[in-house]
């Protein structure tokens, strides 16, 4: 149930700095409020919400550069993963993420955007925690669930979202391959590529002339 309602602020089914109404999620799920309450701690937890007093739960609001910034972050972090994960990733886990590979590019064939990013964060964070550091893992996880739904945005443009699959080809194979300096530059280009993608989708969401047209 969790994971339902972080789906829904990542889709921008429940959009920044909206008041989620709890009544309505309560019946629009078919559960009750405690265990809804609960989920709200999880996510406030992980910065997509913002609980106050008196006021229920708010979908946080991040600006460009906020995401910028934890962009940045997650690439620095990816980039100190990179060459730790290509001398110490087991057979068992380059094996795991060959499958999550293989079930990502099924979802992408099926056009099962929200499925396809589960998989795809799910192979970013393998990666990192490939490396054996477990604070490099906690802080990645964190800075990374603050910001899915810029993420998930810059798949929306079909001819981004073909090219991060190829570039997730690219990234396995240099993994496989333990090529660490290799694996540290195509993951700092994945990134920048899709926050290109998704800041051209968040500027023209923004944008007067889509306002004009709501």
């Amino acid at each position: 149930m969790t994971q339902q309602v972080r789906d829904m602020i990542t889709s921008g089914e429940l959009e920044p700095g909206s008041r989620i109404n709890e009544r309505i999620l309560v019946e629009q799920l078919n559960i009750s409020r405690t265990p809804l309450r609960e989920a709200f701690k999880i996510l406030e937890g992980e910065g997509l919400i913002s609980i106050r007093p008196n006021a229920g739960a708010t979908v946080v609001t991040l600006s460009s550069e906020d995401v910028e910034a934890s962009i940045e972050v997650l690439i620095g972090l990816e980039s100190i993963a990179a060459e730790r994960a290509a001398l110490h990733a087991t057979e068992a886990d380059l094996r795991e993420l060959a499958e999550l590979q293989e079930k990502m590019t099924e979802a992408w064939r099926a056009g099962e955007l929200m499925s396809y990013f589960h998989f795809n964060q799910t192979i970013h964070q393998k990666i990192v925690d490939a490396a054996r550091n477990p604070a490099l893992s906690r802080v990645y996880a964190s800075e990374s669930a603050r910001i899915r739904r810029f993420r998930f945005v810059g798949n929306r443009d079909p001819e981004r979202w073909a090219r991060a699959v190829r570039e997730h080809e690219q990234i396995l194979d240099a993994l496989v391959r333990r090529e660490g300096p290799l694996l540290r530059e195509i993951l700092r280009a994945h990134h920048l590529s899709g926050w290109r993608a998704a800041r051209r989708e968040l500027d023209l969401a923004l944008s007067p002339s889509a306002s004009s047209t709501t």
